[in-house]
């Protein structure tokens, strides 16, 4: 269950909210940190996906030369994540130094901690079996003991802690997003249909591919070879006997259920393959198609692009 405390105004000596010692383009500085092992990896990703400039593993005395070049007058960083953790070593003390240097500035600035009790980060160590940073030669629940003394002060400072025990990865995201990020930086999936030749191999990125060789394949036709599934003599021969329009009602039922849980479950990019012989006519107009579908859809960014479509025709 997730510990909330609300995110803390910046103040002045006497209780005076505080204004800004410096002009900046900074809108929001992110630090989080936290127990290894309870998300943090999860949570710069969250803001990397929403446009932050991201740096992960950075000691709290670089954190300050960082700040200094996002205040420079000819920076242009509105927004910052950085995580800094025990990983930092000796420098780690320092980071409540450098928050009292962020508060005296009066920077907007958040920071964010990841706690989780012991059980649940010993069980991610060995899922994943990984060496706790505090003790690469020992046991993994001495590591979180002596972690937890150096990370106490820190926590009670934090203007957010979420305690992931028992959180997704998924439901940590949804959690970070409700909490520091815009409904529409948070919410939209970036959506790209590809159309690809398998004869050119396939393609390496994808998360869902398609294979469309079923289709009538226009190849065949002299004067439709050099034409490409942009141009409508090809759209018109694919979809002749029925068998397009078949397959556009099942693709459509299935990206109406698949897209809006994929937006649900916070993911970020979406490679959808579409694949024919040669990746110059049926997959390009079926990818067009798509991409025409659902370019209107609100919680998407939807791009399309043709991977083989200029490669000249040949044997299929």
């Amino acid at each position: 269950m997730a510990v909330i405390r609300p995110l803390r105004p910046l103040r002045a000596p006497g209780g005076k909210s505080a204004k800004p010692v410096i002009e900046s383009r900074l809108e929001d500085l992110v630090v989080i940190t936290g127990f290894s092992g309870a998300g943090k990896s999860t949570a710069m990703n969250v803001f990397e996906d929403a446009g932050y400039f991201c740096v992960d593993n950075l000691p709290p005395e670089m954190i300050r030369s960082l700040v200094e070049l996002f205040v420079h007058k000819g920076s242009k960083v509105e927004r910052a994540a950085v995580v800094s953790d025990v990983r930092g070593g000796v420098y780690f003390e320092a980071l409540r130094a450098v928050v009292d240097d962020l508060d005296a500035l009066g920077l907007n600035h958040h920071l964010l901690f990841l706690d989780a009790t012991e059980q649940t980060l010993v069980t991610r160590y060995k899922e994943t079996r990984r060496r706790h940073p505090l003790a690469p030669e020992g046991s993994v629940a001495a590591g979180v003991a002596a972690e937890r003394a150096l990370l106490e002060p820190l926590r009670g400072r934090a203007d957010l802690v979420i305690d992931t025990t028992g959180m997704s990865a998924a439901m940590l995201r949804a959690k970070i997003a409700e909490e520091f990020l815009p409904r529409q930086a948070a919410g939209r999936l970036a959506v790209t249909f590809m159309s690809f030749g398998f004869k050119h191999g396939p393609p390496r990125e994808e998360d869902l591919a398609f294979d469309v060789r079923f289709l009538a394949n226009p190849h065949y036709e002299p004067e439709l070879r050099d034409l490409t599934g942009l141009d409508q003599p090809v759209i018109d021969y694919i979809s002749r006997d029925g068998r397009l329009e078949q397959l556009y009602v099942r693709l459509h039922a299935l990206l109406d259920y698949l897209l809006p849980e994929y937006v649900a479950e916070g993911k970020a990019h979406l490679v959808i393959a579409i694949g024919c012989t040669g990746g110059r006519h049926r997959s390009v107009a079926i990818a067009e198609h798509l991409a025409a579908r659902y370019r209107d859809h609100d919680e998407l960014d939807v791009a399309v692009a043709h991977r083989d479509i200029d490669r000249p025709p040949g044997h299929a």
